[in-house]
């Protein structure tokens, strides 16, 4: 039987793009749910792995998007049942939230661009992000985690010292960064922010990613594969 994915989308501009893109090669099916356009998410999780991507709110905002309530309650039921987890920006703020730790404003401003892994001696032996030392990893965000859930793993770090990657579970993951997104799909964040122009930094930050787009595949997609496995494992 083919495996399948739930994936909670939040905005029509973050979609999963590589990563489904991947998966899909890998013949995993990916079942795309949009809280944003009221779609229902189902009451738990009956496929085989949980994805929630990224979007420009906030892990605490349920009151604007009250979809993001249900999310974190989906996270939970997946991380408890050892169902295979991986949250992506906004949707790794979520589930440490939801987890017990805390997400905030970053103190040191908006992660933007290109950064570097920075693996801690966790992620070195962790099976998703182990041999990711020095990878290029697409950051577009203001909030990150400032305390860790109980018993999470700092798995990498970003170079303030926050976590760029965290281990939540047996089988669960967050990653701070964007391993699914194209320079295409960056600049069309940029824009969407700055209508009268990018900013000197957001044009460097532009040019960064689109350089690095071959090196951003090679180290991303056996990202995806090792996730599929852990999905097909689990089973």
């Amino acid at each position: 039987m083919t495996a399948r994915l739930l994936v909670v989308q939040h905005e029509p501009d973050t979609p999963a793009a590589w990563l489904a893109e991947w998966w899909e090669a890998e013949g995993l099916v990916l079942d795309v749910v949009r809280g944003d356009l009221g779609e229902p998410l189902p009451p738990r999780v009956e496929d085989d792995g949980l994805v929630v991507l990224g979007g420009a709110m906030g892990a605490h905002d349920d009151a604007e998007h009250p979809w993001l309530t249900h999310t974190k309650a989906l996270v939970r039921d997946a991380v408890e049942r050892g169902i295979p987890t991986l949250g992506i920006c906004l949707g790794h703020q979520l589930a440490a939230v939801t987890l017990g730790g805390t997400s905030e404003r970053n103190p040191q401003g908006r992660t933007l661009g290109v950064v570097p892994v920075r693996l801690t001696a966790a992620g070195s032996e962790d099976p998703l992000l182990g041999g990711s030392e020095g990878a290029p990893a697409v950051h577009y965000n203001d909030d990150v985690v400032t305390t860790l859930p109980p018993g999470a793993m700092v798995l990498a770090r970003l170079p303030g010292g926050m976590p760029q990657a965290l281990r939540l579970g047996e089988r669960a993951w967050g990653v701070q960064f964007h391993p699914e997104t194209p320079p295409a799909r960056f600049e069309e964040w940029l824009r969407a922010d700055s209508p009268d122009g990018l900013s000197p930094a957001g044009r460097s930050a532009l040019d960064g990613v689109v350089a690095a787009e071959d090196a951003l595949r090679a180290a991303w997609r056996p990202f995806a594969r090792r996730f599929a496995d852990t999905v097909r494992d689990a089973r």
